[in-house]
């Protein structure tokens, strides 16, 4: 049976202010004139504040360039003022502090970088403020990837990398600036802007840990959660169409090594969830880079890779892990309970039956607890019959080489706006095994991979776009041609490259600028 789920594979290829200050200052004064005990310890200047954070019920911010998390320190037992404690642990007595909110923001005035602005987008003056930062969890410092970075009540935001980093540009004109970041299973946090603009600031979010009390009371069987996911979609997802500005980047790794990049800001005419009218791409910006010397070793393509990103939308489009017709060729389980921005989820696990020998889909569902809206699937084909699925995820096989799949996974996400949820993340990791033909040894590694990112979301005067506007989504997108604009970025929000991705593209860019190929 041919679901939709497979054709997505197919397709992959001065007055008052004195009032108001006082007051903060007032604030300030007493946080950090606060006295704590302390006991005596040493570590990590990381762990030596978590000691000063648990005494005084503040949090820290501040740049890895100003306090170093991994150097050891120590303190010795005693009662100190939590600014006097800080200086000591830290062991740097030029170290400034400024309490915002539940927060102590700590700098060196004279290193303090000022953020440029971003040029107008148009011919309108527009202005930006750009925050820069790395997200972590707070128990043991790892970074926290794909968590969510969002300007709080609006629909701009954008989301962290592989690495954990991420970079927003805020346009001055908002009213709010407070900053809301969210991951699954972590308590959310919401920061003022002011704690982050003038660094690249380290950001630790709190694991939840779901109460027992909540886990007796949410049990419920996931057939019938998923059944009531389904019913719900014309409440929980918009019925009118959307633009949504999004990011999409697509590559190709061989040997471990940078083959190619595509880049784009996307216009989307997102159709409503209640019709069967295709969704629509428009191209804004767009940029590429290709490694010369890997790309001559093999050809490959990618196809496809944004009707696929629109496919993945498993609102729009259901897939057999889903649908009412497909659910009885899965197991489900109920596996756990979380929390997605502060809100309780159920964790529901699924794998194809044992008697199903077509190349299907194993995973976790993630669905609100109260409203039941799909807020997460990671899903992967099945491990133990993935090679079946090879003429469905290869258009065009190679003379010279054989390619065989060794995983195929994705993750989907949605984020709500004005009580509608809309579609936020989504990226889908392939890695191959590739070999030459008639060689007896040599096996290779080839990763593809694209991903795609609602940046902002417009409800108002949204209309189809015209057959001239529109972005063929079938195609090999590389191929797009396109104009080069230094100014590429302007105002637009991306999903920063990892750190690996990002040196190979300085490095290929350098070589390109001192050859001229």
């Amino acid at each position: 049976m041919k679901t939709k789920a497979n054709l997505c594979l197919r397709m992959l290829h001065g007055l008052i202010l004195c009032f108001i200050v006082l007051p903060l200052l007032a604030q300030e004064s007493n946080v950090l004139d606060k006295r704590i005990r302390l006991p005596k310890s040493k570590g990590s200047i990381y762990q030596l504040l978590n000691l000063v954070t648990d005494r005084s019920d503040h949090l820290f911010i501040y740049d890895s360039k100003v306090v170093n998390n991994e150097q050891k320190g120590k303190i010795a037992k005693g009662t100190y003022t939590v600014r006097e404690a800080i200086h000591e642990i830290t062991g740097n007595s030029k170290l400034e502090m400024r309490v915002i909110g539940r927060h102590i923001l700590l700098y060196i005035p004279t290193d303090t970088i000022k953020v440029p602005r971003v040029k107008p987008i148009q011919s309108d003056s527009v202005s930006y403020t750009l925050i820069e930062g790395s997200v972590h969890d707070r128990l043991n410092e790892e970074i926290i990837p794909f968590a969510s970075v969002n300007v709080l009540h609006s629909s701009i935001g954008t989301i962290t990398n592989q690495n954990g980093a991420f970079r927003l540009k805020v346009p001055d004109s908002i009213p709010n600036k407070t900053i809301h970041i969210s991951h699954v299973g972590y308590q959310p946090v919401d920061l003022n802007i002011d704690l982050l603009s003038n660094s690249n600031s380290q950001i630790y979010l709190d694991p939840r840990v779901v109460s027992i009390q909540e886990i007796i009371v949410s049990l419920d069987n996931p057939i019938k959660i998923i059944n009531d996911m389904l019913a719900g979609i014309r409440e929980n997802y918009p019925d009118k169409p959307s633009y949504l500005t999004s990011f999409y980047r697509e590559g190709i790794e061989y040997k471990k090594k940078f083959v190619s990049l595509s880049e784009a800001v996307f216009k989307v005419y997102k159709a409503s969830y209640h019709s069967s009218s295709a969704d629509q791409v428009k191209l804004l910006k767009m940029r590429k880079i290709t490694n010369e010397a890997v790309k001559d070793t093999i050809i490959l393509k990618m196809k496809s890779g944004i009707n696929a990103s629109l496919m993945l939308d498993l609102i729009k489009n259901i897939p057999d892990f889903l649908s009412l017709e497909g659910l009885d060729r899965y197991n489900f389980s109920q596996s756990d309970l979380t929390v997605i921005d502060d809100k309780l989820a159920h964790v529901i696990s699924f794998v194809q039956n044992k008697n199903e020998n077509s190349p299907l889909y194993k995973g976790e569902l993630y669905i609100d607890a109260a409203n039941k809206a799909l807020l997460r699937v990671n899903f992967e084909i099945n491990p133990s019959y993935i090679r079946k699925a090879t003429d469905m995820l290869i258009v065009k096989k190679s003379k010279l080489y054989d390619l065989e799949p060794q995983a195929v996974r994705y993750t989907v996400s949605y984020k709500q706006l004005n009580s509608k949820y809309y579609i936020n993340h989504i990226r889908g990791d392939l890695d191959f095994k590739v070999k030459r033909k008639k060689a007896f040894f040599g096996n290779s590694t080839l990763h593809t991979w694209f991903e795609m990112v609602t940046c902002k979301i417009d409800t108002a005067d949204v209309t189809r776009f015209t057959r001239n506007e529109m972005l063929p989504t079938r195609t090999v997108f590389a191929e797009t041609n396109f104009t080069y604009d230094e100014d590429f970025w302007e105002g637009f929000n991306v999903i920063l490259p990892e750190e690996k991705l990002n040196e190979a593209i300085t490095r290929i860019s350098s070589k390109i600028e001192e050859t001229g190929y």
